[in-house]
């Protein structure tokens, strides 16, 4: 059931931010099974809000339906966009990062509102395809909303892939913060032969960088790695090799703990340009926060569910880039990522195991049951329920 589910969203070519019919396909199936379903669209981004149940706690699944482009078709082993299996995997783009996933969330809220129609707290369901672009019209927006109708999340699920080498060997407690910067700087155009009547920003600014590069802005702690910084791009020149360039332009990049601040990295980078004359101007673009969910009954449900269907104990890990539980952290829900193997995400021949795609979707259901089944109620039993829109 959720390998079907997957293989037809890999179908669509929901290239960011493109939906491409994957939303409208899951709204139908979970409003067959009594979700509300709210779309939420941006700009050419789409979202999609879909709820079960009504109030306090709300339990929400957060996932996205687009993906980053394929590159070379011709270096894939099938057309990246025709669902393969091969040798048990499930070949195609988004396979593991995250159709997959989305896949086994919507399996999941279907098997479990037929267990439990008369669930407590609200179960739901957020989409965007605006996860792998800009990230500026798409869950962010959808939080908005929900701040605007006064509904707070209490738990939130993200099904990004977590795991290392098997599916729920690991799973993400928060995410570090990213801080990007584009630092230009000036200096005086010339002839080669004469340096004395120009000025490098290449020789002025190598010293800088270096520093940059060489520095130890933490430490870490037990849940964070220190802090990293990397240059991205570099350019300067004319292309010429008899002429000085006027100006030099580098991007970089901090992957950041708990330990400092943005703030704080914004204003060591500058006294170090500073410190070394630099005529610069820099400009800043800070792209999340760091997070962290070092407990709570979310993390004790995934815990219990993983190792119950796996047998595994899963490392709690803060590594990898961002996702969109960057978003929802702030508002001051319990985020947790837990998703399928990871080594081929963004790659050519990007595939999930079959098999994981049910494991997953048994412990999506299985945390469902956890924190929104109310003691008491049979499963199966059949009452009425009335979705809460928003």
């Amino acid at each position: 059931m959720t390998l079907a589910l997957a293989k037809q969203l890999i179908y669509c070519r929901s290239l960011t931010p493109e939906d491409a019919g994957c939303q409208e396909l899951i709204a139908h199936r979970l409003e067959g099974q009594g979700c509300v379903a709210t779309h939420l669209h941006s700009g050419n981004v789409k979202n999609l809000w879909l709820s079960h149940g009504s109030g306090d706690p709300i339990l929400a699944l957060i996932g996205h339906t687009d993906v980053v482009p394929a590159g070379d078709q011709y270096a894939w082993s099938s057309d990246p966009f025709v669902p393969v299996i091969r040798g048990g995997y499930l070949y195609g783009r988004g396979a593991a990062d995250m159709k997959g996933s989305v896949a086994a969330m919507v399996t999941a809220m279907e098997s479990f509102i037929r267990q439990r129609p008369d669930h407590s707290g609200t179960l739901a369901l957020l989409l965007t395809s605006d996860e792998e672009g800009e990230a500026i019209n798409g869950t962010c927006k959808v939080v908005e909303y929900l701040s605007q109708h006064k509904i707070q999340i209490k738990w939130c699920l993200v099904g990004e892939p977590s795991s290392r080498e098997k599916t729920g060997d690991t799973i993400k407690v928060g995410r570090r913060g990213s801080l990007n910067a584009t630092l230009n700087i000036q200096g005086i155009q010339g002839h080669v032969a004469y340096p004395e009547r120009a000025r490098n920003p290449i020789h002025q600014a190598l010293p800088a960088l270096l520093e940059l590069c060489a520095r130890e802005w933490d430490q870490g702690n037990r849940f964070y790695p220190p802090t990293g910084f990397q240059i991205s791009n570099i350019y300067a020149g004319t292309g010429a090799d008899n002429v000085i360039p006027g100006s030099l332009t580098a991007l970089f990049n901090f992957r950041y703990s708990t330990e400092t601040t943005d703030s704080a990295l914004r204003s060591e980078v500058e006294a170090i340009l500073e410190r070394h004359g630099l005529d610069y101007h820099i400009n800043w673009r800070a792209s999340g926060q760091p997070f962290l969910t070092e407990s709570g009954k979310l993390l004790q449900a995934v815990l219990s569910q993983v190792r119950s269907a796996t047998g595994l104990e899963p490392e709690l890990s803060t590594d990898g880039g961002t996702s969109d539980g960057r978003f929802i952290a702030p508002t001051g829900a319990e985020v947790i990522e837990l998703g399928p193997v990871n080594d081929t995400i963004h790659k050519v021949d990007e595939c999930v195991r079959c098999e994981d795609l049910e494991i997953l979707a048994g412990i999506y259901t299985g945390i469902m049951c956890e924190l929104l089944a109310p003691p008491g109620i049979p499963e199966g039993h059949s009452a009425t329920n009335t979705p809460a829109r928003p």
